[in-house]
């Protein structure tokens, strides 16, 4: 087996895979794209950091490779589409920068709060400024906490240990995980007016980016300090600094940017401004860890065929991959259909197999489900390995229910959402016993393909509503790729999807939700 590690990895990471039977180990760091493109065929394994990015063009070059390594949580510099097409298992390393990473996100508070860094530069300039730095205390002041996963929960311990009161904004955590850690579950909105330190925790995902934005920093208290050591994208730059000129915002430090590598930002120009170049997980131990984790995997998963932290395949016997594979295609995209329709935070999942499908081990399934559930709120934290771990850890229940007698399909996967305001139900099958179809969205009975981004609206049935969507769809250059329709009796409540080729804007969808005789509306990924 031959390995390449693109990337700088710690010794003890390489150590592992040097010890490994039957293995070559090549370390070759800073290789150009047509560099890694013209010699990846030579190899089976691939593990890198974030610097290699791992394209669709090298990946179809890599006939012989088996597995891409990611010794850290994120994969964004990874097609994982790509990978998946072409059988290329990706794995990361989840867990092991989750401890610095919350020691960054703090030292960033306290920098934040003291003017340490400030005071630094002042003295190194030949200055005594000390009347010119007054901190304030974090003892009493409440932190806001937006994502409470592994690194939230950290931070929110030493938070507790420096006396500050913590709310946590989750739709995934129950309340009784929030008591148990001490922490009060809260709303954003109120998350926003409550707090006088807000840090995100959240990963980067078509719903969190630019989550804090003007409308968002209106809602907060003025003298609010705000802290980002998750993602570049979550919070508007933009924004940010016209509310920290303006003084809604007392100051705010960031780990990570929009655009990396950065130099140039209107931000660092303000005085109450704290950074750093993204190093939250680049301390001695976490290199360590992950490189130690990510190199263990790579090992297991080419010598045993063992797989653990994947974030595209099930941990299941290759010969079964072969026939659930469909299946665990629907399975994904009937869990994520029903979370992004259902109201509140998440509750409950249940998945009712009925037919052939279900004389199968459900395992593989539910975990395809549940991965697709998380999928549009944790993005790349969540895979089918850590999916039902990380759902119990928030609280959400999962049931699962098996009827071998067929009923109106051969096999038949029905996902029920439940959340605090109500509960969704999508249901689907395999066409041909390889083409997934919704055939059910609550009650309404359809044939819709899950593919893309798909326009989901309810209405009173009358004449003239799907005509005057199609043209306002038309009106603002959205083109329309298919349509299923379903309705109760005529003249009662239908449904339709409208699969379509790009996004609908925001204020299409606002004006569509206005329109009469529209019960619901709502834009989703399948």
């Amino acid at each position: 087996m031959r390995i390449l590690v693109s990337d700088g990895l710690s010794p003890r990471g390489i150590e592992i895979l040097r010890q490994a039977e039957a293995f070559e180990v090549d370390e070759r760091r800073k290789l150009s794209p047509e560099a890694l493109q013209e010699c990846i065929d030579h190899y089976d394994g691939l593990i890198v950091r974030s610097a290699t990015k791992v394209t669709a063009p090298i990946l179809r070059a890599a006939h012989r490779l088996k597995v891409v390594g990611r010794a850290g949580v994120g994969v964004d510099n990874i097609d994982v589409e790509a990978a998946t097409a072409r059988g290329i298992l990706v794995m990361n390393a989840p867990s092991g920068n989750t401890l610095t990473t919350a020691e960054h996100t703090f030292s960033l508070l306290l920098a934040l709060a003291k003017n340490i860094p400030q005071a630094t530069a002042s003295m190194k300039g030949g200055r005594w400024e000390k009347g010119a730095f007054v901190s304030v205390e974090v003892g009493g002041k409440t932190l806001g906490i937006i994502g409470l996963g592994r690194i939230g929960g950290e931070v929110a311990r030493r938070a507790k240990g420096f006396a500050m009161r913590v709310i946590v904004a989750d739709p995934f955590v129950s309340e009784e995980t929030a008591t148990a850690l001490g922490v009060e579950l809260v709303e954003l909105p109120d998350l926003f007016q409550r707090s006088d330190f807000i840090t995100i925790h959240t990963p980067i995902t078509p719903e969190t980016y630019h989550l804090i934005d003007r409308d968002a920093i209106a809602q907060m208290k003025t003298g609010v300090r705000i802290i980002n050591c998750a993602r570049g994208g979550i919070v508007d730059e933009t924004a940010l600094y016209e509310a920290m000129k303006a003084g809604k915002v007392a100051g705010a430090a960031m780990d990570v940017f929009e655009q990396e590598p950065t130099t140039d930002s209107s931000l660092f120009t303000l005085n109450n401004f704290v950074c750093t170049p993204h190093i939250g997980a680049a301390s001695e131990e976490a290199q360590e860890n992950v490189a130690v984790e990510i190199a263990q995997q790579v090992v297991e998963y080419l010598q045993k065929g063992l797989i653990r932290n994947a974030v595209n395949a099930p941990s299941i016997d290759p010969a079964l991959y072969k026939v659930l594979q469909p299946y665990l295609t629907l399975s994904e995209k009937l869990g994520r259909l029903a979370s992004q329709l259902a109201e509140g935070g998440l509750r409950q999942i249940r998945i009712d197999y009925r037919g052939e499908i279900a004389g199968y081990d459900p395992a593989p399934l539910t975990a395809s489900v549940v991965k697709g559930t998380l999928d549009p709120f944790l993005g790349d934290e969540v895979n089918y390995v850590n999916a039902l771990a990380l759902a119990k850890g928030r609280g959400i229940r999962i049931i699962e229910s098996k009827v071998l007698e067929e009923a109106d399909y051969a096999s038949l996967i029905t996902v029920s959402v439940k959340g605090d305001r109500g509960t969704s139900e999508v249901a689907g099958t395999l066409f041909s016993r390889r083409e997934p179809r919704v055939v059910r969205i609550n009650e309404f009975r359809l044939e819709a393909i899950p593919e893309g981004y798909l326009l989901i609206f309810s209405n009173l049935d009358v004449p003239g509503v799907i005509g005057t969507i199609g043209t306002l769809l038309g009106k603002n250059r959205v083109n329309i790729a298919g349509m299923q329709l379903g309705r109760e009796l005529p003249g009662g409540r239908a449904v339709s999807v409208v699969n379509v080729d790009n996004p609908v804007p925001a204020h299409v969808i606002d004006e569509i939700r206005r329109l009469p005789n529209i019960v619901f509306v709502k834009l989703v990924k399948a």
